[in-house]
């Protein structure tokens, strides 16, 4: 296998319209090289000038990820790590704000020597150096960047620029572009339209950039005749035309690429050859799982804040898929609105009528936290397998101080900083941090988990490392009154100092969790947790189905045999 002698860059851009799949198109084909035998990394530079999604809105832009260094990033760094089995790191997000705010940094410091600051060269000069600090750093064969927004936002324009210079600095053979647009089917005519492809390459073109591939998102597959056409009208070969049609579940796209020859394509523009052909039957049989489930489904409801826009808890929904496939089950999402259980006339029956399992999602804030513990409360009662992440940990033990322990004054300082018994309490070495951005207990940290517990017999291992994002922890003055309720603190950081596993003694499957394990699944290593929790609510429903068919069995047929006498 002749390796190459410098790292080759791949860009990903995007046209027409916005949430095409830049992202899954980026972890498909890095995923498809690897496959080959290449080392890949994956980067995603966004436009926008926060310095980095940490203290956006999840309304904004879905789900903040966090990597095992502490980075807070875009969500699209979740779909690498999931399709590359790869870890990503604080350089593989960079912003347009970080870019600005390292250029007047440097300004303010005198590095410039007194020039005047311009975007060319020294805006551009900066997202150069950043676009090859991963390359210098890392042991790789191909980068892939996926460039964000779309084509023709005035926000992006430095990227462009950058990518276009690299590109004539470095030459055709060690930089590609990979345009991904949208060809709508018009279903009154019945036909494909490629005219937003040709004027999204047109605008491309504009600022001297010729795409090398061209990938089409369709509802329907593009012909030879489609290709042939956008191909003529874009300054391509047929070849270089790729389509890629909507698919019943994201996991199917590196497959669909295969069959395209997109990776073909681009070793031999990059001059790379004699990599081995690509095995994927391992993809091929989860894809086959989650489509075509063995042992039917279970529906699960996440209770949650943003519950309006779904990519808030895009991690922990690929996660259900990654555990339905293990357990050979559908995992269908129900998602609860925290807010509309604190209503005084709401039928909690009701709502979770043939909801198999209930997971309390992370957040901040004190919106729908007391619908959250009421939820809780129900899981708890009624004995529904439960799961709480960040929050959702913190949330449980507000419920149980509350309804167990007596405490009925039990919050977070979160909420109510006078609580009578702040059970859920601010970090001590949070106390004086005033910046919102970048100052949460970030990153991976070590979990040392009890034998004989729920967590240990999912994970089975006694010592684990987990993501974590938050300011606030359960208060060990606590500590003492819960464990004499029945609670048990399975696991705790390596001092003992902080509580990272709750569970519950008595129940089928109710375990809180302080870190992300969501952030950490994959679909060739579907996270323990997650595994075990659909587990619980397959073993819950099988019990529940049970019960009702011996309720509806008739008065003269026994349920059950009753020993001799």
């Amino acid at each position: 296998m002749a390796r190459p002698k410098n790292v080759k860059y791949i860009f990903v851009t995007g046209g027409v319209i916005s949430s095409l799949g830049k992202g899954i198109l980026s972890a498909s084909l890095g995923m498809l090289l690897k496959a080959r035998g290449l080392r890949v990394a994956i980067q995603k530079y966004d436009p926008y000038i926060n310095v980095d999604p940490g203290t956006m809105s999840p309304y904004q832009h879905g789900e903040v990820y966090v990597t095992d260094d502490g980075a807070e990033a875009d969500l699209d760094l979740g779909h690498y790590e999931r399709f590359l089995d790869e870890a990503t790191s604080q350089t593989s997000n960079l912003t347009m704000g970080r870019v600005y705010k390292s250029v007047i940094d440097k300004e303010r410091s005198g590095d410039y020597l007194g020039a005047t600051v311009q975007v060319v060269p020294h805006v551009i000069d900066e997202i150069k150096d950043r676009m090859a600090e991963q390359a210098k750093n890392g042991n790789l064969d191909v980068l892939i960047t996926e460039i964000g927004g779309t084509i023709g936002d005035i926000e992006s324009l430095p990227f462009l620029e950058a990518m276009r210079q690299m590109k004539l600095e470095m030459g055709d053979s060690n930089l590609l572009n990979i345009h991904l647009t949208f060809v709508p089917f018009i279903k009154a005519a019945s036909e494909l339209k490629t005219k937003p492809t040709q004027h999204s390459v047109k605008m491309l073109l504009g600022v001297g950039i010729q795409p090398d591939i061209l990938v089409c998102r369709s509802e329907k597959q593009l012909s030879r005749d489609i290709k042939n056409k956008v191909g003529h009208f874009c300054n391509l070969n047929e070849f270089d035309v790729i389509g890629l049609s909507d698919c019943d579940t994201i996991y199917e796209v590196p497959l669909m690429l295969l069959q395209e020859k997109l990776d073909q394509r681009v070793l031999k523009k990059l001059g790379m050859k004699k990599f081995k052909e690509p095995v994927l039957n391992y993809w091929r049989d989860f894809c086959n799982k989650v489509k075509f489930p063995q042992d039917g489904e279970v529906t699960i409801g996440i209770c949650g804040k943003y519950t309006e826009y779904p990519d808030a808890y895009k991690s922990i929904i690929e996660s259900f898929i990654h555990a339905g496939a293990s357990n050979n089950v559908k995992v269908n999402v129900k998602l609860l609105r925290a807010e509309d259980a604190e209503l005084t006339a709401f039928d909690f029956a009701k709502e979770l009528e043939n909801v198999n399992g209930i997971l309390v999602a992370p957040g901040f804030g004190d919106r729908g936290i007391e619908g959250k513990i009421k939820y809780i409360q129900y899981a708890r009662e009624q004995n529904i397998p439960f799961l709480g992440i960040c929050l959702g940990m913190q949330c449980a033990s507000i419920e149980f101080a509350r309804n167990v322990c007596g405490m009925q004054e039990a919050n977070s300082t979160e909420f109510n900083k006078r609580t009578r018994f702040p059970v859920i309490d601010l970090m001590e070495h949070q106390k004086k941090v005033k910046e919102k951005g970048g100052t949460m207990r970030l990153g991976s940290y070590p979990c040392i988990i009890t034998e004989g517990s729920k967590a240990h017999t999912a994970y089975q291992k006694f010592l684990v490392n987990e993501r974590h994002r938050h300011r606030y922890e359960f208060n060990n003055t606590y500590r003492q009154n819960f464990e004499e309720s029945g609670m048990t603190f399975s696991g705790t950081s390596p001092n003992g100092e902080l509580v990272e596993i709750i569970e519950l003694k008595d129940h089928r499957w109710f375990v809180g969790v302080q870190f992300h394990p969501e952030l950490k699944s994959r679909v060739q290593k579907v996270h323990p947790l997650f595994h075990s929790f659909v587990a619980a609510t397959k073993e819950y429903k099988r019990g529940v189905h049970q019960m009702e068919l011996a309720v509806d069995m008739p008065s003269f047929v026994p349920v059950y045999n009753e020993p001799a006498q």
